[in-house]
């Protein structure tokens, strides 16, 4: 269904508020300066035992001016949205640049860029989650809560909803505006328990990820029903399930774990201002450096991983980023080999990129646009085979289902995940549940074994609302699509033994 803007936004003077800037950005002497403006409203629900804990509605709303005076950034925030605020903003802007002038040792270009003139562009949704009546958002969450509670092994339950509608208006001094909206949801479910002696206690979250549709992914874009009423089993399961023998084994990994590899191995890995050290306080570097751009062997050659800021549904989707520039897709992985990276117009400039691809956000009209990640996806075989297919083909192995905690190093090189669920793999077959699994091993060593993709069948569109990066930090939403995937030889560890349990 397709929307417009909504309305209460729309009536800010956005035009004229920007014009305001621009000009005396303009008339101060800045080279390029761009105007947000942004309104930001979110809705946080959360439920135990089927009961209401807490509700919070919040809005941001403001405008920021971003300038480059000679080669320098300045910023400047308002949360007034008035001409003369405005004004001022765009005179805090230039006044920052040149003050910061005489410290900064790398003057700043930008990639050129194409002018979007009075573009808009508005989210694939249905349903505006926030025109919803809360007691009719509490009264299906507890629901499905209670549902789940009414199994024998389920002693607890927690529920939660988040969900954002925002607006943007962009404007900049070589002439590009646009008005923007998007939508996103993210519904979540855990079943508590403990077995049966008492002596251990675990829980099972729902594989739903978050999504950037509305209120109708909630309602019936997953199949709730069915993933709830088997909730209690797979945790009843769970809690008896032997512990794993750590060894080397034949990994099939289900992609509601496998994106979560992919976000930290290859997302975070790929954003250029890591590879280039210009991000390092916040989660680090990145080994995949710009001097192995062309030459990397990434993983094995079924390894084709994508940069898509225009996915269907996807989290970090949007028509124009936060620098101006038009969102598109391109190959960060081709073949196994490393053929790309994650920019923005500065990073793109810095490296003699043409164009940046559009990887430029802020989550806030206060903060200045940093680098961000696309929609980091794995290509699926188009004529690979089922979930059940790869299974068959393993003799002795685990299937890993569902994302829980991992580790990586600031280098995103050496790192282990564990998941919600593990199965041992016997002979091609599933034969039960395994517990205190965790996967390890270097970036390249586990994508260089992948031995399989599944097919189009087997994708799944996983993801997180707040990926966070940057000083102050900023969070994010993000996806990644992916298929089930075979990898063979891996390292299992077994983590109550790793904790000394």
């Amino acid at each position: 269904m397709a929307h417009a803007v909504d309305a209460e936004f729309l009536a800010i003077p956005l035009g004229s508020l920007a014009d305001a800037a621009l000009q005396r950005a303009r008339d101060l002497g800045a080279d390029h300066a761009d105007v947000r403006i942004e309104r930001i409203r979110s809705e946080h629900v959360s439920l135990r035992d089927g009961s209401l804990q807490g509700a919070h509605e919040g809005q941001e709303l403001g405008l920021c001016v971003r300038v480059v005076v000679d080669g320098v950034w300045g910023f400047a925030a308002a949360g007034e949205l008035s001409t003369d605020a405005a004004v001022r903003a765009a005179e805090s802007a230039v006044a920052v640049a040149r003050v910061s002038a005489p410290v900064t040792r790398e003057r700043i270009e930008l990639a050129t860029e194409p002018v979007h003139a009075d573009r808009t562009w508005v989210s694939d949704y249905e349903q505006d989650p926030l025109a919803i009546p809360l007691a009719d958002k509490v009264a299906l969450l507890a629901d499905r809560s209670r549902r789940v509670l009414d199994h024998r092994s389920v002693d607890h339950v927690s529920a939660g909803l988040g969900q954002v509608v925002e607006q943007k208006f962009y404007a900049d001094l070589a002439g590009t505006s646009t008005t923007q909206q998007r939508v996103r949801v993210n519904p979540a479910f855990e079943a508590h328990g403990a077995s049966a002696d008492g002596s251990r206690f675990d829980s099972m979250a729902s594989l739903a990820p978050p999504a950037g549709r509305g209120w109708e992914y909630v309602t019936t874009g997953w199949d709730f029903d069915t993933e709830l009423a088997e909730l209690g089993d797979h945790l009843a399961e769970k809690l008896e399930a032997p512990t794993v023998e750590p060894g080397t084994y034949d990994l099939v990994v289900d992609p509601t774990n496998l994106w979560l590899t992919i976000h930290e191995s290859i997302g975070h890995a790929t954003e250029l201002d890591r590879a280039l050290g210009y991000e390092a306080n916040y989660a680090g570097t990145s080994f995949a450096t710009w001097d192995r751009l062309g030459s990397l062997r990434y993983g094995s050659e079924h390894l084709h991983v994508t940069g898509d800021r225009t996915t269907p549904h996807g989290l970090s989707t949007i028509g124009f980023d936060d620098d101006g520039v038009e969102t598109q897709s391109w190959d960060l992985v081709r073949d196994g080999t490393l053929v790309g990276y994650q920019v923005d117009r500065r990073t793109a400039a810095l490296k003699g990129i043409e164009r940046s691809n559009g990887c430029a956000f802020a989550d806030s009209p206060s903060h200045v646009p940093v680098q961000r990640m696309a929609n980091v996806s794995l290509a699926a075989d188009p004529s690979g085979p089922d979930t059940a297919g790869l299974i068959a083909g393993v003799s002795d192995g685990i299937y890993v289902v569902g994302d829980r905690s991992w580790s990586i190093d600031m280098q995103r090189f050496n790192f282990q995940f564990t998941g919600q669920r593990f199965f041992r793999i016997v002979d091609g077959r599933l034969a039960g549940q395994v517990r205190d699994v965790a996967y390890q091993a270097t970036t390249t060593e586990f994508w260089g074994a992948m031995a399989a993709v599944g097919g189009p069948s087997t994708v799944r569109l996983g993801g997180t609302f707040n990926c966070g990066k940057a000083q102050p930090g900023q969070g994010a939403p993000v996806s990644h699509g992916c298929p089930s995937a075979l990898f063979t030889g891996i390292r299992i560890l077994n983590t109550a033994a790793e904790s000394g349990r």
